[in-house]
């Protein structure tokens, strides 16, 4: 196996024994949820733009990769409260991915899993939608058309013959579990046999032997062989996008929840450390872990949130052998206190974000230092998992 180089924690700003508390916890959820009933109202039959601007969401139809995260919660409001207003809102928005699904609606890419786990997988395990299964084993049918078999990986975007577009990237951590999903329900190994191959490649080549992580990687389109690893996302082909880095962190776990490969937990290790010694004096990453506190440069509260739910994914499973488990969960807590405590969009309006300061992308100017569905989503679960045994949609 290939071994990455796992560092010291050494973060002073973690202080061991840290706790969340309940109160507030359930104060956060009952936040998410008035918001949540705003949107519901405001959004009708569409749904949320990726980023806000100034905070608020625009009107959008089901047409982008993050769609999902909206239904995604949707899905988590009604496992809370029963409530079936949520699940009413929800059920229709499973009937949207399905026509989109049918007519090949935006899906040429490979973000199938943040679009049909959230949605449609979540409907299955919750509700035993008969459409939601068949809609999300249609998305997997489509998202295997991406496999690379020579190379073994699924391509991110682009056309499936040309050398340009021929890269995968890590943020696919978080889609193959759809593939191993598909396996499970329908009994052909097919789609997991995809997922782990695409999983191995990652640990290859995705992450560095820091332990940092690359946002891209290209392979040779004719001999299958490894090129360079860049970025579309993070400050530069060097550094550590942080949503890439906890796209890896929760994407290990996942993973090792559905094949129990025993080499997942040196590479979540060391992700994970890597991670943490990068975290500033509030616990909320910058949106690049090359930045720090005085770098002037923005927070993603999203990355905080998605690393939170991958550490608390492993802490299931991963042994007590591993030294820095109980630095890992003070970590989580650290960041969530921070989330709850400075992070929550108290102006709750129609259209409005839960969760403040994130960042889409750098580079294009998009969503800075603003609200993003995903960042809701992930804050959302992450509550969620603090509260009760809950039923992962992943």
């Amino acid at each position: 196996m290939r071994k990455i180089d796992i560092e010291d924690i050494k973060n002073s700003h973690i202080i061991p024994n840290t706790k969340v508390k309940r109160e507030d916890v359930e104060n956060a959820i009952n936040h998410v949820l008035t918001q949540l009933d705003l949107n519901i109202a405001y959004f009708g039959t569409q749904f949320p733009s990726s980023a806000t601007n100034k905070n608020v969401y625009s009107k959008i139809d089901n047409i982008e990769w993050t769609d999902g995260f909206y239904t995604g919660m949707l899905w988590l409001a009604y496992e809370y409260t029963n409530n079936p207003k949520y699940r009413d809102v929800a059920e229709q928005h499973v009937n949207s991915f399905y026509h989109r699904i049918l007519h090949e609606i935006e899906v040429d890419h490979h973000d199938l899993g943040f679009l049909y786990s959230l949605s449609c997988v979540a409907a299955y395990k919750l509700t035993g939608s008969a459409i939601a299964k068949k809609a999300a084993l249609l998305a997997a049918d489509k998202l295997i058309t991406r496999y690379q078999a020579k190379s073994k990986f699924i391509q991110a975007w682009g056309k499936l013959d040309s050398q340009d577009h021929h890269r995968f990237i890590i943020d696919c951590m978080l889609n193959i579990p759809l593939l191993y999903w598909a396996s499970e329900v329908s009994g052909n190994n097919i789609y997991a046999e995809i997922a782990n191959n695409h999983f191995e490649t990652s640990l290859k080549y995705v992450i560095r032997d820091d332990a940092s992580a690359y946002h891209t990687f290209y392979m040779d389109m004719l001999t299958g062989k490894p090129l360079k690893g860049v970025t579309r996302q993070g400050f530069s082909d060097d550094s550590s996008w942080a949503r890439g880095q906890a796209w890896g962190i929760y994407g290990i776990a996942l993973n090792y929840r559905y094949t129990k490969n025993e080499k997942c937990f040196h590479f979540y290790h060391a992700m994970t450390n890597y991670f943490i010694n990068r975290l500033p004096k509030d616990c909320i990453c910058y949106w690049d872990l090359i930045f720090n506190d005085g770098d002037n440069h923005f927070k993603d509260s999203s990355s905080a949130a998605i690393a939170i739910c991958g550490i608390n994914e492993m802490m299931r499973y991963l042994p007590e052998t591993i030294e820095d488990k109980a630095k890992h969960l003070d970590a989580a807590n650290s960041m969530l206190n921070s989330l709850i405590k400075h992070y929550l969009n108290q102006d709750v309006v129609a259209g409005g974000c839960v969760l403040l300061h994130g960042v889409y992308s750098w580079h294009s100017g998009k969503g800075l230092d603003e609200g993003n569905i995903w960042g809701d989503y992930f804050l959302f679960e992450a509550l969620l998992r603090y509260i009760k045994d809950h039923e992962i949609y992943w």
